[in-house]
């Protein structure tokens, strides 16, 4: 089993920020992608960023200089750290691993999501 837990979210006032923090455990072998999605009301759920283990970033155009997203791969932690929050960034952001199993099998673990709310 591999678990996935989000924490971090809130509500903030635009131009504020926030730390999402994500943590896996369980028969974890490696990890190769980490990454944060949200899903907004009214949208479809869309990539906010992503890091693989060697430390390569995507970025959605959105949020290409507000946010950060790191790792401690040692600690299996992923962090998103957002900046000059806008109201559009609100949504439920949820924390993605792909990770390869204690049997060596590679699978697609979720969170259950945490909220961030950015007032006007």
């Amino acid at each position: 089993q591999v678990q996935v837990v989000e924490s971090g979210g809130g509500l903030v006032q635009a131009g504020g920020l926030l730390k999402l923090s994500c943590v896996a455990s369980g028969s974890i072998s490696s990890i190769n992608v980490m990454g944060w999605y949200r899903l907004a009301p009214g949208k479809e759920r869309e990539l906010v960023a992503q890091i693989t283990s060697g430390g390569t970033t995507i970025y959605a155009d959105s949020v290409k200089g507000r946010f950060t997203i790191s790792r401690d791969n040692a600690k299996n932690t992923v962090l998103l750290q957002m900046n000059s929050l806008k109201p559009e960034d609100t949504g439920v952001y949820y924390c993605r691993i792909v990770a390869r199993n204690a049997y060596g099998m590679v699978g697609d673990y979720w969170g259950q999501g945490t909220q961030v709310t950015v007032s006007s």
